[in-house]
């Protein structure tokens, strides 16, 4: 803590005990065992804060009241300080340029490779998770201090993607919400899903080469995991990983150069956002694996890292302003990282320090540029390294799975 106590503070460790409350009213959570309750202390002094401690975990305390997760988190929260100790070790990741494949092409039906913290470190210990990282960090760094409406180059396969995106944009206004009790998880998605993995393959084709028509059997699949799961009626940071692992693979083709990659950002990323903020809030999508209170967002991770380098530099702008409203209205239409925080505001009720405490939290760093580094080292540990998450990454010949002996190999030499 950054805050200072007075050489004449208290030397207690917790305040007097309080008279018992009253019982809580019927829609009001139990009361919890004041056994499970620890009272903050200043680390220098030892005297009691006014800052309330994050709860141990949502199986023994509910999150605030204003705001509470979908489904169960898929780790216990808040994070540990192992996980914070990793992420502020942790190197900045840099930016790689994508090796483009040449005949003969050995495309393949990609599968799931990663069960365990191991096949974790063992992907990113490999080229192609330092790759696939890298291309992340390249599409980061083509935006930087550019607005979405700034002009840029576009080839016809941007155009073509983005024609693809409206498309799936215009099925959503074809199946409407279906008429059901349940407030979440609208199953017309269902159709919607359906539809599209009805035609993906056909949609591919309208901007492969004819020398790369066979590749739709290794990047289909991508595609189709890029917009949630239709049988969980979910989504998150793991399907938005995988339209980032799709793009990767037009990279790894050649079919996206690297001058597209503002375009790739400024353009068919955003499209990407505007279809899958529809999704989230035509068919009630629910996050998958959200980390609740505790997560930067319950959905995605990428639009604030784009955002953040956008920002990097600006003259005005500061990591502070999301709390300008004004700020919010008037430019959220030309920063990823404005339009995340007010899409935020927009679907939560209350304080945003209470229901995005993380973002609250960033918003007290002075630069973009600490913001969009420490967001990096975030993704890569958060999500990028989270067996829950990558356990369903797909690795075919684009995105290989490297044995452990060809490893071991390699070492040697």
């Amino acid at each position: 803590m950054d805050h200072q106590h007075s050489d004449k503070c208290p030397q207690t460790t917790s305040p007097p005990p309080s008279p018992p409350s009253p019982p809580p009213s019927p829609p009001s959570p139990p009361p919890v065992s004041s056994t499970n309750i620890t009272v903050p202390t200043c680390c220098k002094c030892g005297a009691a804060t006014a800052f309330a401690a994050p709860p141990p975990s949502f199986s023994e305390v509910s999150p605030p009241p204003n705001y509470r997760p979908i489904r169960a988190p898929a780790i216990n929260l808040p994070p540990n300080n192992n996980t914070q100790q990793a992420i502020i070790l942790a190197p900045v990741p840099q930016s790689q340029k994508v090796p483009v494949v040449s005949p003969p092409f050995h495309f393949q039906a990609p599968s799931k490779r990663i069960q365990s913290p191991d096949n974790i470190h063992h992907f990113h210990d490999s080229d192609s998770g330092k790759n696939f990282l890298g291309f992340v960090v390249a599409l980061s760094e083509s935006i930087r201090g550019h607005k979405i409406s700034d002009p840029c180059p576009q080839s016809a396969t941007t155009d073509t993607i983005l024609s693809i995106l409206q498309t799936l944009i215009q099925w959503v206004d074809e199946i409407p919400p279906a008429q059901q009790a349940s407030r979440y998880g609208n199953v017309a998605y269902r159709t919607w899903h359906a539809r599209l993995v009805e035609n993906t393959e056909s949609l591919m084709l309208q901007f492969l080469p004819d020398h790369l028509r066979s590749s739709t059997i290794e990047i289909v699949p991508y595609f189709t995991d890029s917009f949630g799961n239709s049988s969980r009626i979910d989504y998150g940071t793991g399907h938005e990983t995988n339209f980032a692992a799709w793009l990767y693979c037009l990279a790894r083709m050649g079919v996206i150069k690297e001058e597209d990659y503002q375009a790739v950002v400024a353009r068919v990323f955003v499209k990407y956002l505007d279809l899958m903020r529809k999704l989230q809030l035509v068919y009630s999508l629910e996050p998958a694996g959200s980390h609740g209170v505790w997560g930067l967002d319950d959905y995605h991770f990428l639009p604030f890292i784009f955002g953040s380098s956008q920002l990097i530099d600006h003259k005005y702008m500061k990591p502070k302003s999301i709390h300008n409203e004004d700020i919010l209205e008037n430019f959220s239409n030309e920063y990823l990282y404005l339009a995340g925080i007010r899409f935020i505001k927009m679907v939560k009720k209350g304080p945003f320090s209470e229901h995005s405490p993380l973002l609250d939290d960033i918003s007290g760093v002075h630069t973009w540029n600490k913001v969009n580094s420490g967001l990096l080292k975030m993704y890569k540990v958060e999500v990028l390294e989270k067996v829950p998450i990558m356990q369903h990454f797909l690795f075919g010949w684009l995105i290989k799975w490297y044995a452990l002996c060809s490893v071991f190999m390699t070492i040697r030499k």
